[in-house]
């Protein structure tokens, strides 16, 4: 079973050598690495070169956008399933093995997801509470970008990332771009379940809830209430979410937790403001070239 590993970069070097270097430690050898390259500048050609020794890298280019580069490494992998690794995450040991014996055990399934922690075994975001198949309403919690792993016969079902979406889409919408990925593919028939053995790293984020937190998040929401503006949720499925979200704040603030409570009163905004635009059309796919 050979993994396409497709990752979107720009701005990092040395966590991309993190992950290059668990990728190293992988007992699964049969894997390739698509790496679209989105800086102005070499600073991943000596780190390319030093593993192009040890495992297949492949380097493109393309114009700003995770989704706008996620496009690219789409149209050339070959493998059999496909991931999307962010360029600050890392695998443990072993994990594309354990990917591989899940999906040749149950070949019904069309892939797998999984959680995250970082170093300190921190975790961010309330996963589901057991494994289980996805669906529309229970993908919000089982599946981040860079735990996902499809097989390529659902990932040709649902197509390409929507440009609109994702971290430097140039757009108000920065997230959310991997759930409507998913939703297509939950659409089209695909079975794919969520599993609480399958752990990878990641940088936990939200950390406190200041002002770069704020805007962060703020970004994150537009895209989500776009997405679900967009995905044929029943009517009762916005307001019940975002009740929810005002719900904590409300409980945040009477908890005398004002910065937590400002957080998610932000969120509720961007989400709303997201959900009103999710009709708006999306815009064309650029052009790449290969390095």
């Amino acid at each position: 079973m050979k993994f396409s590993l497709i990752m979107g970069t720009l701005g990092r070097r040395d966590e991309v050598g993190d992950f290059l270097a668990s990728l190293q430690r992988q007992d699964h050898r049969d894997f390739e690495l698509l790496i679209v390259d989105q800086n102005p500048d070499e600073r991943l050609a000596p780190l390319i070169e030093q593993y192009r020794k040890h495992f297949r890298i492949l380097r493109y280019r393309s114009a700003p956008g995770l989704s706008r580069a996620r496009n690219v490494g789409l149209r050339y992998a070959t493998g059999d399933v496909i991931a999307f690794p962010d360029d600050d995450c890392w695998y443990p040991d072993g994990l594309l093995t354990y990917v591989a014996q899940r999906l040749q055990a149950e070949p019904s399934l069309d892939g797998l997801t999984g959680r995250f922690v970082d170093a300190e075994g921190r975790s961010e975001g309330r996963w589901l509470p057991r494994t289980q198949i996805l669906n529309r309403f229970s993908v919000w919690r089982g599946a981040i970008s860079f735990s996902i792993f499809l097989r390529r016969r659902l990932v040709e079902r649902i197509g390409e990332f929507d440009e609109d979406l994702g971290v430097g889409a140039g757009t108000p919408w920065g997230a959310g771009e991997e759930t409507e990925f998913m939703l297509r593919g939950l659409k089209a028939g695909g079975r794919v379940e969520f599993d609480r053995d399958l752990v990878l790293h990641h940088p936990v984020k939200t950390a406190d809830y200041g002002d770069a937190a704020i805007a962060r998040q703020r970004r994150y929401e537009a895209g989500f209430g776009r997405v679900i503006r967009r995905g044929g949720f029943p009517g009762w499925y916005f307001p019940w979410v975002c009740g929810r979200t005002l719900a904590g704040s409300l409980l945040a603030l009477c908890s005398g937790q004002r910065a937590q409570a400002r957080f998610k009163w932000h969120s509720l905004l961007a989400r709303v403001s997201g959900w009103r635009t999710g009709q708006a059309p999306r815009t064309a796919y650029p052009s790449s070239n290969h390095a």
